[in-house]
């Protein structure tokens, strides 16, 4: 059964979220429903074919086509207001799954050199091995963006805000930019989600997601999400059907059921974080806190042009290098020493031996990722606890 309307476009955020997508079977169920299905079965042999040529609409394998599966990427589809969504295994093979259907050897990727550590080894180390070249640029530096473009460039990939720094890069700016040099400008929107920044609507092409961390936002599933127009996704579809990097639906459930809370779970934590972060940045044992909604992020009018809230994560500088950072990390009693973020629980982690640890040395200093940073996720617990907590890590590390 359909669900009432597929145009969910005139509908506001809260609606899309619990009602986008929704297809009733014949059981009625008001809940969606979990096909754990491997295969379809087909009224005859005619019907096989034409489902697996593509001449006929239905599930033809769920490697590929879940009811389940696709229910959630047309959640999501909505909300990032793209034409099509292709739901993947992880966050990672989201941004793989986009590369391997755009690019091919011999073509160049202008990124932005403050991504995720494995979306830098992605790219340099994967992606370079068959012929791709990446070069790196700092995130709000517009002319080294126009600068680096080349004529074989085909994809500027950026992720805003960044992690763990909370770099802001100008969206409508880059894809100008993009589109300017016949390229496509990706935005990696895992910090914000469609529900504090809509890259779409700011020119981007493509958005990619890790539905781990806040389309979830209770830590219990693994997945990805690439969202853009039908003409970009399709070729995402098509190398997801043959590589095979899907989106099991027990997990796509989960993701749905994730969606519907998402509006008011950003806007809570997001609350909680600039306060947290306004508290941080009145300590006198604290170097520097980056947070893009703070009154003195050098960003803030960008911030503020693109992003509806200043989201739930936030990094802080501590002196006394890794030993401190340990020594701190180890003291607290409440929050979840953990490297995912997006969760109801705030977690704690020391990017640099983490979530940035496979990077070099080097490679860390130039994106300004010291021994003495700590970010945190902030989670749904009472800000009060959180201090109390953050307080037995500063007075461990002295």
């Amino acid at each position: 059964m359909a669900s009432k309307s597929d145009n969910w476009s005139r509908f506001g955020f809260a609606t899309r979220a619990v009602r986008a997508g929704q297809r009733r079977t014949h059981e009625g169920e008001h809940s969606e429903a979990i096909f754990t299905t491997s295969s379809y079965v087909f009224d005859s042999a005619a019907e096989a074919a034409a489902r697996f040529s593509g001449d006929s609409p239905g599930n033809v394998y769920s490697r590929f086509t879940n009811p389940t599966v696709r229910a959630f990427e047309e959640r999501l589809a909505a909300l990032e207001e793209g034409e099509r969504c292709v739901a993947t295994a992880s966050g990672m093979s989201a941004i793989l799954s986009l590369a391997m259907s755009c690019l091919k050897a011999g073509d160049h990727v202008l990124a932005s050199r403050s991504l995720f550590g494995s979306t830098v080894l992605l790219f340099e180390n994967i992606l370079g091995r068959f012929g791709v070249t990446t070069d790196f640029v700092a995130p709000g530096d517009l002319d080294a963006w126009r600068q680096g473009i080349r004529p074989n460039t085909r994809l500027l990939f950026v992720e805003t805000p960044s992690n763990p720094l909370m770099e802001v890069a100008d969206i409508a700016r880059l894809a100008e930019i993009a589109h300017a040099g016949d390229a496509l400008l990706a935005v990696d929107n895992v910090l914000c989600t469609p529900a504090l920044q809509q890259p779409l609507r700011l020119g981007a092409d493509v958005v990619v997601h890790s539905a781990t961390k806040f389309l979830d936002g209770q830590g219990r599933c693994v997945g990805g999400a690439v969202v853009g127009s039908e003409a970009v996704v399709s070729k995402v579809y098509g190398f997801l059907r043959t590589a095979g990097p899907a989106m099991s639906p027990f997990n796509a459930w989960v993701f749905l059921k994730g969606l519907e809370t998402l509006g008011l779970r950003m806007q809570a934590q997001s609350e909680a974080a600039g306060a947290l972060a306004q508290w941080l940045s009145e300590r006198a044992d604290v170097g520097r806190v980056y947070y893009p909604g703070l009154a003195d992020h050098p960003q803030r009018e960008l911030v503020q042009r693109q992003q509806c809230a200043g989201g739930a994560v936030l990094s802080f500088e501590i002196n006394g290098g890794r030993e401190a950072a340990f020594r701190f990390i180890d003291a607290t009693e409440l929050v979840s020493v953990t490297a995912n973020l997006g969760d109801t629980r705030s977690t704690l982690t020391h990017p640099a031996t983490t979530t940035h640890g496979r990077l070099t040395p080097e490679q860390r200093q130039q994106v300004g990722i010291g021994e003495g940073l700590l970010r945190v996720a902030v989670g749904l617990e009472d800000l009060g606890d959180l201090q109390a907590d953050l307080d037995l890590g500063f007075a461990a590390a002295g």
